[in-house]
């Protein structure tokens, strides 16, 4: 057999075990698909049936004020961060927009923003443990900069809200429907000056 040969059936051979070797991708997501104003029903700005931040609660509604009642045992101190005070906020599978039913929590935010001028707040995007890290660091940073923006389009100055990714750092791999809902949020948390 000659040299050229044994090179080829080599090189033929090492091909053929790294095909074999090679598992298949899970399937990504479209991301245009978790855009800021894409998806299914959602309006141009982003926030869904043709609403916008500053369609926001003055607070002066029982119902609202009943919903933020209490908040004040809630939480625990890690440091200068105050976690667990208000509830995530969460999010459908692949999606960034923030639904009509969860801008109530955000609306508290900014409450808590006005009667607190000395605090900040950190929004910790979340994802399920579905997709690749990549995919999931992107998605969980375009959750926070939805909730981010809808603080500031709502009035909150932008030097006091900080957004961070967290992807599928804190997810549960193999997770039920249940939990994997839990686990796409943005977590708000308050820093203390």
């Amino acid at each position: 057999m000659s040299v050229l040969s044994k090179k080829f059936l080599i090189l033929l051979s090492i091909a053929a075990i790294g095909m074999v070797g090679c598992t298949k991708k899970p399937q990504r997501p479209d991301p245009t698909s978790t855009m800021l104003g894409q998806g299914s029903g959602m309006g141009g700005n982003g926030y869904g049936d043709g609403l916008n931040p500053t369609d926001i609660n003055t607070g002066l509604d029982p119902l609202f004020d009943d919903s933020i009642s209490g908040l004040e045992e809630r939480g625990f101190m890690d440091g200068n961060l105050l976690r667990e005070y208000f509830e995530p906020v969460y999010f459908d599978l692949n999606q960034s927009a923030i639904k009509p039913n969860e801008r109530l929590k955000l609306e508290a935010v900014l409450i808590h923003l006005a009667e607190n001028p000395a605090d900040r707040i950190l929004l910790e995007g979340h994802c399920d443990w579905r997709g690749t890290a990549e995919y999931n660091l992107g998605l969980g940073d375009r959750r926070a900069s939805a909730a981010s923006e809808f603080l500031r389009t709502a009035g909150a100055a932008a030097d006091r809200i900080e957004t961070l990714s967290k992807g599928d750092l804190e997810a549960i791999e193999n997770a039920d429907a249940n939990t994997m809902a839990a686990d796409r949020r943005v977590d708000i948390v308050i820093i203390k000056p």
